[in-house]
């Protein structure tokens, strides 16, 4: 397959999100330290992941339902993947770190020492 083809597939086919990283998200979270008796959620959005989780300290919400924990935003033009984490106050997200792999993000998503993002 010459490279114009090649172009054009990738720009019609976006990489992420796709089910294959989403499994290997869902897989990593198993290894967490906070939190390890609720199932987070891995939704595809536009250019990555959404994770989603209830709140069981009930520091965000005080019923117990499900918070945003974490966006993984995957670049394209640098080939690297953004870590956001959701500020509850402000209702918005700020960028917590940039990777080079998947497998970066979910170990800081799993060890989390400043608590951002299991909260």
């Amino acid at each position: 397959m010459n490279a114009a083809v090649r172009r054009r597939i990738d720009a019609a086919m976006p990489a992420h999100p796709n089910e294959l990283d989403s499994r290997r998200i869902e897989r990593a979270l198993r290894s967490r330290q906070r939190y390890r008796y609720v199932s987070p959620n891995v939704e595809g959005v536009a250019g990555g992941y959404l994770i989603q989780s209830p709140c069981c300290s009930r520091n965000i919400d005080t019923e117990g339902g499900v918070i945003e924990i974490a966006l993984l935003h995957y670049d394209g033009a640098s080939a690297t993947w953004q870590l956001l984490r959701k500020d509850h106050e402000r209702g918005v997200w700020v960028l917590h770190s940039i990777h080079q792999q998947l497998a970066s993000v979910t170990d800081v998503l799993n060890a989390d020492p400043e608590r951002v993002f299991w909260q």
